[in-house]
C-alpha cells in the first residue's frame, strides 16, 4: 500500500506554528528540503520519520539552533526568527528533551523557577519560591514535594518538573523530544495525563517518538518527513499503521512478515545443533541469581522481564564484564572462565551493549575507525589490519547494513541513532563472532531500521550464529526468539519454547509475584 502526499486536513483553528518552504543545508548535505509545519492550539502534534529525516533538524530551526537556509517561521502569525532557544523560550516556545536538561543539585521548586525566581530585599526568596511551585504543580495534577532535591528522584519524575518549568514561562508551544523511552508504562500513562491536561488548557505540544503505539494513543494529528521532505500531514484516525510505516521508509513492510519466515527457517534446525555456550548455577551476588542457561547455534534467545529484573546483567555476565562468583561456563563444549571482555572475545562472544553512546561508539572517529576496532582488539596493537584489508570489510559491512551516509570518514556522532547502531553492530559482526548478545539493539531507533536490524539477526540465526537477544519489546522478543528466558527480581523465572506469546511472557512475570510486580512498575 503506497501513501502519497496528502494535502493538509482542514481545520478552522489558525497555526500557533506555521513554517514553510523551509531548507536546511550544511556542507554536503541538504537536511530539510522546503518543508511545510504547521501547529494548532489545543492539539498533540506527532512529528514522524526514520532516524536522519530530518526530525530534529526542524525543531532546531524552530527553535533557534540552527538558522534556516531559506524559508520562513511564524509565531502567532508574526514572522520570527529566534536567535538561540533562550529567545524562542522567552517567546513561548519550549523544549523538554529526552535526556533531561535541569538541575539534578537543586531542588525541584529552583529548577521550576531558575532565573524566575521570587526575591525579598534583593535576594531570593525561598519559601516564596516554594509556594509558587507548588502552586504550579498542583495545578498540574502532580504530587512531589517543591523542595526535595530533583536528584532524589526517577527519571520519570525528573521529566515532569521539566514540562513543569517549561508550563512556568507560559509555553504556548511544548516540544517533547522522545520523552517516553526511559519511562515505564505507568510512567507514560502519567506523562499521557499531563500532555491532555495542557491540551485542553490550549497549549500546542509537538510529540517526537519511535514508539508507534504511543503516538497512535496520544497524537491528534501526524507530519511524516523522510530524507528531508515532506510527506504529508495526516489525522491520526485516517492512517493506518501499516500506512504510516509505509510513508515513513518509503515502501512496503513487508520486512517483518520476511523476519518471522527467517526466524522459523533458524529455528527448524536448533534442535540438533551444537551448544555454544552452557551456563551451569552461574551467577554473582547482588547481581543475578545463579541461573542455567544453554545457547546453540543458530538459536535466538530471547531475554524477557522489567527494567531492573536482571537482563543487562546477566548479559553482562556472559561476556566477562563482570565477574561470576559461581557455577561454570562452557563455550563450543570447552570449560572457560570469562574474567574479562578481551576473554569473551577471544572465545567468539561478541557484546552490543544497550549504552551505545557510552560503552559503544567513539563519537568523535570515524565509521571506518569504529568499526574495526574490536577486530583490531582481538589481533592486538602490535598488529594492525593492513589498510586493503581494512577497507574491503568496511565498504561491505556499510553496504551490508546500509549505513548512511556510505562514507567510511563520516564522524559517527553525526549520525542518526539507527546508523550509530548499525555501526556498533558492524563492529561485532566483522569478528565473526560465535555469539552474539544484542542488549537493547532497537531502542530509540526508527522503524525502518528496526526491522533490518530484526531481519538481520534473524538471517544471522539462519546462517548459523547464536544470538542473546535482549529488548524490553516483548513483541520484538517473541518474534525473533526460538526460546524466551524470563527474569523478574534479578533471577530466571521460566523457559518458553517458541510458540511463546506476549500474553505469556507478562502472565508469567506477573503470576511470579503480583505484589512485588506492582511494586516494581510504580518504583
Amino acid at each position: 500500500m503506497t501513501v502519497t502526499p496528502s494535502p493538509r486536513p482542514p481545520d478552522p483553528a489558525r497555526p500557533v506554528v506555521a513554517m514553510s518552504g523551509i531548507t536546511m543545508e550544511f556542507p554536503g548535505v541538504v537536511a530539510l528540503q522546503d518543508v511545510d509545519f504547521r501547529l494548532l492550539p489545543g492539539e498533540v502534534h506527532a512529528l514522524m520519520g526514520e532516524n536522519g529525516a530530518g526530525k530534529s533538524t526542524l525543531i532546531k530551526v524552530l527553535t533557534g539552533v540552527y538558522t534556516a537556509t531559506s524559508g520562513t517561521t511564524q509565531l502567532d502569525g508574526s514572522g520570527v526568527r529566534f536567535s538561540g532557544p533562550g529567545e524562542a523560550q522567552a517567546a513561548g516556545v519550549a523544549t523538554v528533551y529526552q535526556e533531561v536538561n535541569l538541575c539534578p543539585n537543586l531542588s525541584v521548586a529552583e529548577n521550576i523557577l531558575l532565573g524566575r525566581e521570587p526575591h525579598r530585599f534583593g535576594a531570593i526568596d525561598a519559601g516564596a519560591t516554594r509556594a509558587r511551585a507548588a502552586e504550579l504543580l498542583t495545578r498540574m495534577g502532580l504530587s512531589i514535594d517543591p523542595g526535595s532535591v530533583l536528584a532524589e528522584h526517577p527519571i520519570a519524575v525528573q521529566q515532569l518538573v521539566a514540562i513543569a518549568r517549561a508550563v512556568a514561562v507560559d509555553a504556548r508551544v511544548l516540544i517533547l523530544d522522545e520523552p517516553t523511552s526511559s519511562l515505564d508504562q505507568d510512567e507514560v500513562a502519567e506523562l499521557f495525563r499531563i500532555m491532555r491536561h495542557l491540551r485542553d488548557q490550549g497549549v500546542a505540544i509537538l510529540f517526537v517518538s519511535h514508539f508507534l503505539e504511543q503516538v497512535y494513543e496520544i497524537a491528534d494529528r501526524m507530519t511524516v518527513l523522510r530524507n528531508g521532505r515532506l510527506v504529508g500531514e495526516y489525522l491520526t484516525r485516517d492512517l493506518s499503521r501499516i500506512q504510516l510505516v509505509s510513508a515513513m521508509i518509503g515502501r512496503e513492510l513487508g520486512v517483518l512478515e520476511e523476519v518471522e519466515r527467517l526466524a522459523e527457517d533458524a529455528g527448524s534446525g536448533t534442535a540438533e545443533a551444537p551448544p555454544v555456550l552452557e551456563a551451569t548455577g552461574l551467577g554473582r551476588r547482588g547481581s543475578i541469581a545463579p541461573f542455567d542457561l544453554t545457547i546453540c547455534a543458530g538459536e535466538v534467545i530471547g531475554l524477557a522481564g522489567l527494567l531492573g529484573s536482571g537482563r543487562t546483567e546477566l548479559a553482562r555476565l556472559l561476556f566477562g564484564a563482570d565477574r561470576a562468583d559461581s557455577g561454570s561456563l562452557r563455550v563450543g563444549g570447552t570449560a572457560v572462565s570469562l574474567r574479562t571482555p578481551r576473554a569473551a572475545i577471544a572465545s567468539g562472544i561478541a557484546f552490543c551493549s544497550e549504552d551505545r553512546k557510552g560503552e559503544g561508539i567513539l563519537a568523535d572517529l570515524s565509521i571506518r575507525d569504529n568499526l574495526v576496532l574490536a577486530m583490531q582488539a582481538a589481533r592486538g596493537w602490535a598488529r594492525p589490519i593492513p589498510r586493503r584489508t581494512k577497507d574491503e570489510l568496511v565498504t561491505r559491512w556499510i553496504e551490508t547494513l546500509d549505513i548512511r551516509p556510505a562514507d567510511p570518514d563520516a564522524i559517527v556522532g553525526r549520525l542518526s541513532g539507527g546508523n550509530q547502531q548499525k555501526v556498533l553492530l558492524a563492529r561485532w559482526l566483522v569478528t565473526n563472532p560465535r555469539l552474539l548478545i544484542l542488549d537493547e539493539p532497537t531502542r530509540g531507533i526508527d522503524i525502518g531500521a528496526k526491522a533490518q536490524i530484526q531481519k538481520l539477526v534473524a538471517q544471522l540465526a539462519a546462517d548459523g550464529m547464536a544470538v542473546l537477544y535482549i529488548s524490553a519489546e516483548l513483541e520484538e522478543v517473541a518474534r525473533l526468539s526460538h526460546r524466551v528466558v524470563v527474569l523478574k527480581d534479578r533471577a530466571k523465572v521460566a523457559e518458553l519454547d517458541a510458540s511463546a506469546t506476549v500474553d505469556d511472557i507478562l502472565h508469567l512475570i506477573a503470576e511470579t509475584d503480583a505484589a512485588a510486580l506492582t511494586e516494581q512498575v510504580a518504583s
